[in-house]
């Protein structure tokens, strides 16, 4: 597989991501960790295929500590960091603070060995912060309270976690993209520990809340850490982060689409300044120099 296949293949991580918040909404009223739980368990059913599809592919189960370390601990801590935040702190401002892993992603790129940043990844990555910021400037001010801090906190925590793990992924490429299915099992496993000790259960009340919640599992939650596991070891992992700010953008747009959100001046010069700021990024395979 080449750079550039895998970079795309990552890429389309963020296209499904970009439908999370608007199937998350159309699932209803069911509990953060029970909907964490069940989205997970129908990703680690997806992720499962190619271990059975393939003799031998169940092989890749069999990691270190470390790499099932890494593996649960950025699936499961950050959505568990993510999910606190939006219970305790206004969702714009939380998003906004969790919006910082992109650009975390292109700056610790810088430590991988045999990566450099060169100044339009710096470039396109601080336009796509820009234009993140503007994005959830646009949304009306949420009056903030001590409580919110923590919030505040936990979506920190959360972007550093995830790109933490996206970084490190990088360094634990030997460890193939299989054993994303036992990353998700195991998180899903977690989640429904949570869910039993904090949470009442709270079945989907319509066919739309199912489905939803089964394409969260498929796509958002599914297939997308499978793609994304492999953009991060195979491919282009600056150009991957920087594109990662069209992540909210996309996610505006669909619940603009669906009817949850209203356009608006300060969505468009977002929309300019994160997409330059991806193709910035992205200078290197874009107009790479023909031999």
């Amino acid at each position: 597989m080449t750079v550039r296949s895998a970079t795309l293949i990552g890429l389309s991580a963020i296209a499904m991501w970009s439908l999370l918040a608007v199937m998350t909404v159309a699932t209803g009223t069911i509990p953060a960790f029970q909907l964490l739980a069940m989205t997970f368990a129908i990703g680690a059913l997806v992720c499962s295929l190619g271990l059975l599809l393939r003799p031998g592919a169940v092989s890749a189960l069999k990691q270190p500590p470390l790499a099932w370390a890494v593996g649960v601990g950025g699936l499961f801590g950050y959505h568990a960091l993510y999910f606190l935040a939006l219970r305790l702190a206004p969702p714009a401002e939380a998003g906004l603070v969790n919006y910082l892993w992109p650009l975390l992603i292109v700056l610790f790129s810088s430590l991988l060995p045999g990566e450099t940043l060169r100044w339009h990844h710096l470039l396109g990555a601080l336009l796509g912060l820009l234009g993140t910021v503007l994005l959830f400037a646009g949304n009306a001010a949420a009056q903030f309270e001590r409580g919110h801090l923590i919030g505040l906190g936990a979506a920190f925590v959360a972007a550093f976690v995830w790109a933490s793990y996206s970084v490190m992924s990088r360094q634990l490429r030997a460890v193939p993209t299989d054993a994303v299915a036992g990353f998700c099992a195991v998180t899903a496993l977690l989640a429904a520990l949570v869910h039993v000790m904090v949470e009442e259960t709270v079945w989907p009340q319509s066919a739309l809340a199912w489905l939803s919640a089964l394409a969260l599992g498929i796509g958002p939650v599914g297939a997308a850490f499978y793609a994304w596991d492999i953009g991060m070891k195979r491919g282009d992992i600056r150009v991957i982060g920087a594109a990662s700010y069209a992540t909210p953008l996309l996610s505006t747009g669909c619940l603009i689409l669906a009817g949850y959100a209203q356009p608006s001046l300060a969505l468009g010069f977002a929309a300019v300044l994160i997409a330059g700021g991806g193709l910035i990024a992205a200078k290197d395979m874009i107009w790479r120099k023909r031999s």
